[in-house]
């Protein structure tokens, strides 16, 4: 998986710090169910954070998730 840099900068985490789970979920190319199981299981490659109840997604976390995936 590769970013173009439009993409990088559309999601900078100085802008974005925090990804709702369909944002994440479209640029890791996931089912927004895929990361909903990772949070109730507390297992997978992203832990969520819970803003008044809700599902977020660190955006450095995603980058980094997509950069170790394209080595």
């Amino acid at each position: 998986m590769k970013l173009s840099e439009a993409n990088e900068i559309a999601i900078d985490p100085r802008v974005r710090p925090i990804l709702t789970t369909h944002e994440a979920a479209e640029i890791l190319c996931r089912k927004p169910q895929t990361l909903r199981v990772w949070a109730s299981l507390g297992r997978g490659p992203l832990q969520p954070v819970r803003i008044s109840g809700r599902l977020g997604w660190r955006t450095a976390d995603v980058l980094r998730l997509i950069r170790e995936g394209s080595k």
